[in-house]
């Protein structure tokens, strides 16, 4: 395989990785974040991660793709390597993960705990609506707006 081959197998295995992850971000958007988020650092670290296929050529190879063929077809010793690079890239990208999702909770539970707790509990009633004009009543109907009955 000569250089432009290899560099041309990666933009086609990252394109179609890219458009993987696009269709599992659509596919796990409807999910509480706390389940999303990691499934999504998953499925980014299983598509995303490089090994080495070739060390007297330094040629790379997607993990997962290694590890599925030489488990299949049994034709290789790299499983192993691949598995190992997945665990360690799997372990950096959820110890980041985590760090950036604690301080996410740290920040916006500071926030909500800086907030005036009487400020939050309080609800104007329908009459300081209509006189701050908030309400759609006399005092904040606009220039143009319909007054009647909607049919």
């Amino acid at each position: 395989m000569i250089e432009n081959d290899y560099l041309l197998a990666w933009s086609a295995y990252g394109i179609a990785a890219l458009g993987c992850l696009l269709v599992w971000f659509r596919l796990t958007r409807w999910m509480w974040r706390w389940l999303g988020e990691p499934l999504r650092v998953i499925v980014t670290v299983l598509l995303l991660t490089p090994t080495i296929v070739d060390p007297g050529k330094e040629l790379f190879a997607p993990a997962i793709a290694i590890t599925a063929l030489d488990l299949l077809f049994g034709v290789g010793n790299n499983a192993w390597r691949a598995v190992a690079d997945l665990a360690l890239y799997g372990m950096l990208a959820m110890a980041l993960y985590l760090l950036l999702a604690g301080g996410r909770w740290l920040f916006w539970r500071r926030r909500s705990d800086s907030d005036d707790p009487a400020a939050a509990e309080y609800e104007p009633t329908m009459r300081e609506l209509m006189a701050h004009g908030e309400a759609g009543g006399p005092a904040g109907r606009r220039q143009g707006m319909r007054a009647g009955p909607r049919f």
